[in-house]
């Protein structure tokens, strides 16, 4: 089989599987809700309302009719790209409320990644470029602590010092209140006062942005400097390496063009699937800086038992990490012919 049949044959295989992948996220957030303790009902009247009032509540809802009804019917709604209405905001479409929270949370986890990678890739090459050497120890100190800390109690003391303590930073919102937020174009802050030009409303929204990004993507450099640190480590001891040593070429080029090239390609399927992550898991991060994003709403919506809102982005959720799986494998397969079916 040539090389482009066999990319045309790999590509094919992982998109043909997106829709079962789809499928068994939408299945197990289904059941996953309905095993859960808890009535939506209590939930929206509170556990005083007249039980009268909580029955017709659940046949306006559905959750009277048997469960494999329900599921029936919310495959429906899917395959018909309606998420439902959610309970919790008082009737507003689940795509609505995708529309209006996501949009900080892909800035908070695009800024945040951004942080990750710089400081994760730079103290990976310095570890694996000096062996043995207090450099490597730190940086192998650096990957273990980062990635074992949990992320609400760092998020906590970050904002104890540096909002609290020494007021550095603004504390649990995306923009200051009582000031016009930008003009919305894409829904990201940042970009949004830069179309406008509006530099006053760009370095505003940086400076909310900066206390969540720095503590999230300290947390998330860890794992690029691991995997940076390793690949890199095994590459310079390859033999096209030291055939580039012998012929009297510069250490700093021969890490630069020649292994940090190579000892990268991990790292692209790293970032990938850590970003789709974090896109679909920053509810942590969110809840616990108080960012107005999904992931805040999504908790809001488990702690409503809001089954529609919480199902949308779940499956919204899961969407993203099915078809940002699919491009990194794609990626890796056009950069490295090694990878096929």
């Amino acid at each position: 089989m040539s090389r482009s049949k066999s990319l045309q044959y790999y590509i094919f295989a992982r998109i043909l599987l997106a829709p079962l992948m789809i499928w068994t996220i939408i299945t197990i957030v289904f059941l996953l809700l309905r095993a859960t303790p808890g009535d939506p009902a209590d939930a929206i009247l509170g556990t005083r309302a007249p039980q009268s009032a909580k029955d017709a509540l659940r046949e306006e809802l559905g959750l009277n009719a048997p469960l494999w009804l329900q599921y029936f019917r919310y495959l429906i709604q899917v395959l018909n790209f309606n998420l439902g209405t959610s309970l919790s905001s008082r009737g507003q479409n689940v795509w609505d409320v995708i529309q209006e929270y996501f949009p900080a949370t892909v800035e908070l986890s695009l800024f945040a990644i951004i942080v990750a990678i710089t400081i994760g890739v730079s103290i990976g090459i310095i570890s694996a470029s000096r062996p043995n050497t207090l450099f490597d120890i730190g940086g192998r100190l650096f990957g273990i602590i980062t990635y074992s800390l949990p992320l609400f109690w760092v998020g906590m003391i970050m904002q104890l010092i540096f909002a609290v303590q020494l007021r550095w930073f603004p504390l649990g919102t995306r923009f200051p209140v009582g000031m016009p937020t930008p003009k919305t174009i894409t829904g990201l802050y940042t970009l949004d006062s830069l179309f406008s030009f509006n530099f006053a409303q760009f370095f505003t929204s940086i400076y909310y942005l900066v206390l969540p990004c720095i503590t999230l993507g300290l947390l998330l450099s860890g794992i690029f400097e691991r995997i940076v640190r390793v690949n890199l480590k095994q590459t310079l001891k390859s033999e096209y390496v030291e055939a580039a040593r012998a012929r009297g070429i510069q250490e700093n080029t021969i890490l630069i063009s020649h292994a940090l090239k190579n000892a990268l390609i991990p790292v692209i399927t790293v970032m990938g699937l850590t970003f789709a992550a974090l896109l679909g898991g920053a509810v942590l991060t969110e809840v616990t800086f108080s960012w107005p994003g999904l992931g805040n709403r999504l908790y809001e919506a488990i702690s409503l038992r809001d089954y529609p809102t919480v199902q949308g982005i779940m499956v919204f959720f899961g969407i993203i990490v099915v078809f940002a799986s699919i491009l990194i494998d794609i990626i890796n397969a056009l950069i490295d012919p090694r990878i096929r079916y």
